[in-house]
């Protein structure tokens, strides 16, 4: 029995860290891979069994962990977003959910013949959005802030309203009104209402009381983050006792408050739960997939197939649709919310539980309601999952798919940088704190930013734009450390650079540690000096593609500091003295190099003899 569980353990957080990766690399929906591997692992291999190897234990731990997992959506509701997509916001979460909920419910009983308790059920259990799902998506998509506002919001309110709904149409089902409808108008009903608003009250009181400790420096650094997990489940399970789904409302609200409130400390928690939501979904996935039983497949029929499509095709755009008339939303927004609905975790463990119920209870056709709803979570977790992203794009809805570079400090070179990077279609933002120093690049015609990037308003202005890469260029060479220490657990530590400080304080043991700055452009030698100086003697930045007729000239080092290589719809390698490997740049690239008066005139005639190459 412990090797069970402990092959179990390992097989499970390995194949989950696994997909993770291969999803990360080949740029594909993590949640599919999980999926995949928990359909692999439990029904088709019998390796994984997780229901009869955890007992009694499965059903609480996937509750717990579904619980933080709310928990850190209510994280990323930000006030500020709800205002800007605040009407749409409003009109998915308390009009689009009853309406889906009746299509949804009159499709179930028309086409796939369940009785209408199991098919009101089975609407109420597909209104819900999984955050588990919603989220990774949109971490891997370079959505508009008020696209991704949406789809955010819906996923996160829908996710607790769905599961209360679900709870309270199963319990109506089970006291079968024609003899309790008494019970139900005196007890039940005014029972929901009052668990509700306590459910509320649970998560609001508790974060203003943490926000109090924090900001009087009442608790210390090290326990801040695991107090607000432990009170994150102390929450969720009070509340769950009092009613089926409220502990999900209390959560949310608990970490919307917390993100609201700004106290102290909350940055350190949203890069530790980030990686814990990773881990958490990866596991729950795959155990979930995992425990789907071969009856539950073999009652997968053509009436199911056929409900899974209209759920799809005809419910859920009609919901949103009628839901968002008179908004303004929109049609291409429309139109992507509309199709764009995965559902995960929260539905299939409310089916589960909720189905097994009905059954008992006398209504035959209850069964069916897992797999149908099965087939649901995972039609749409593929055909949403892939089609994200290209449906997007076809809408214009995205950013850019384009790798982007943000460049901070706005003086003559590196000005001159984004100058060149933005003449080559490149997305490229620069930012300072002050207009003025901004002023040339904007004349030039360079996307600005005027902002401080170590603030909250500099850290949501950049979400709003492209930002792979980051170059911090300002003659400070502790504040560029700070931003690039500030932006490396979002951008990737690999993938911010500052000028060099100086080949003094590169030291790994006496200079500044590798953790508070970003990786050194180019030379260690080549500090903030360095490029002002070559500047201020003609020294300018150029941009040319590889070709066969340039590869002299990149074989030549003198009068040339080659700094970027763009390769689209790839990546942007920048040249660092702490790469383990250079990068060669390849037909095709586009290679930006900073050069000298007589080196510029050398790569202008390059470029004419490529252009009348390609034109011969």
């Amino acid at each position: 029995m412990a090797y069970d569980v402990l092959f179990g353990v390992v097989l499970t957080f390995g194949a989950g860290m696994l997909a993770q990766w291969v999803a990360w690399r080949l740029r594909l929906p993590a949640i599919v891979l999980l999926f995949a591997m928990g359909l692999l692992f439990g029904p088709v291999l019998g390796w994984l069994n997780p229901s009869a190897t955890l007992g009694h234990a499965f059903r609480p731990l996937v509750s717990m962990l579904v619980a933080l997992i709310v928990f850190e959506g209510g994280l990323a509701l930000d006030i500020r977003q709800l205002r800007e997509a605040g009407q749409g916001v409003a009109r998915l979460t308390m009009v689009a959910l009853p309406i889906n909920w009746l299509l949804g419910s009159i499709a179930a009983h028309y086409v796939a013949r369940l009785e209408w308790g199991p098919s009101f059920l089975f609407g109420a259990i597909i209104v819900v959005t999984g955050p588990t799902v919603i989220l990774p998506l949109l971490r891997s998509a370079k959505l508009q802030p008020r696209v991704a506002a949406f789809l955010r919001w819906e996923a996160i309110v829908n996710d607790p309203l769905g599961a209360i709904l679900a709870a309270v149409v199963m319990q109506v089902m089970l006291l079968h009104l024609d003899l309790h409808k008494q019970m139900l108008f005196v007890h039940t009903l005014p029972d929901m209402v009052v668990a509700g608003a306590l459910s509320v009250a649970a998560g609001i009181l508790p974060a203003y009381l943490l926000s109090y400790l924090f900001t009087r420096d009442l608790m210390p650094e090290l326990l801040k983050v695991p107090v607000i997990l432990t009170l994150a489940l102390i929450i969720f399970e009070a509340c769950t006792l009092a009613m089926e789904g409220a502990g999900l409302i209390a959560v949310t609200v608990f970490g919307m408050m917390l993100t609201n409130l700004h106290p102290p400390g909350m940055n350190e928690l949203k890069r530790t739960k980030e990686s814990l939501v990773v881990l958490m979904v990866s596991v729950l996935f795959i155990l979930l997939a995992a425990d789907l039983h071969r009856g539950v497949l073999a009652r997968l029929s053509v009436p199911i197939l056929l409900l899974t499509l209209v759920v799809l095709f005809v419910v859920r755009p009609l919901g949103i649709f009628l839901s968002t008339l008179g908004t303004t939303m929109s049609w291409q927004e429309r139109l992507f919310v509309g199709w764009i609905a995965p559902r995960g975790i929260v539905a299939a463990a409310v089916a589960g539980a909720a189905g097994i119920k009905l059954a008992e209870a006398g209504y035959p056709s209850a069964e069916l309601v897992m797999p149908a709803v099965f087939a649901v979570i995972a039609v749409t977790m593929i055909c949403h999952g892939f089609s994200l992203g290209p449906l997007a794009r076809r809408l214009h809805l995205t950013l850019s798919n384009e790798p982007a570079l943000v460049i901070l400090g706005g003086n003559a070179w590196s000005t001159d940088l984004a100058a060149c990077l933005n003449e080559e279609k490149v997305p490229v933002l620069l930012v300072d704190t002050t207009a003025q120093e901004l002023m040339p690049a904007a004349r030039r015609g360079v996307p600005v930013l005027k902002t401080e990037l170590l603030s909250a308003a500099g850290q949501e202005a950049l979400e709003e734009r492209p930002a792979d890469y980051l170059i911090a260029t300002t003659g400070d060479a502790i504040y560029n450390g700070m931003v690039c220490g500030h932006l490396a657990p979002h951008m990737g530590r690999e993938r911010v650079y500052q000028v060099s400080p100086g080949v003094a304080r590169l030291d790994l043991y006496r200079g500044l540690s590798r953790d508070a700055r970003g990786k050194v452009l180019g030379e260690p030698g080549w500090n903030y000096t360095f490029f002002d100086t070559l500047f201020s003697r003609g020294w300018r930045f150029v941009s040319y593609i590889v070709t066969e007729s340039t590869v002299e000239l990149l074989e030549k080092e003198e009068n040339r500091l080659e700094l970027l290589i763009v390769r689209r719809g790839t990546g942007i390698f920048i040249r660092s003295a702490e790469d383990r490997a250079k990068t060669i740049p390849v037909v095709g690239d586009l290679v930006v190099a900073m050069v000298s008066p007589d080196g510029q005139e050398a790569v202008t005639l390059a470029k004419e003899d490529a252009q009348l190459r390609e034109e011969a």
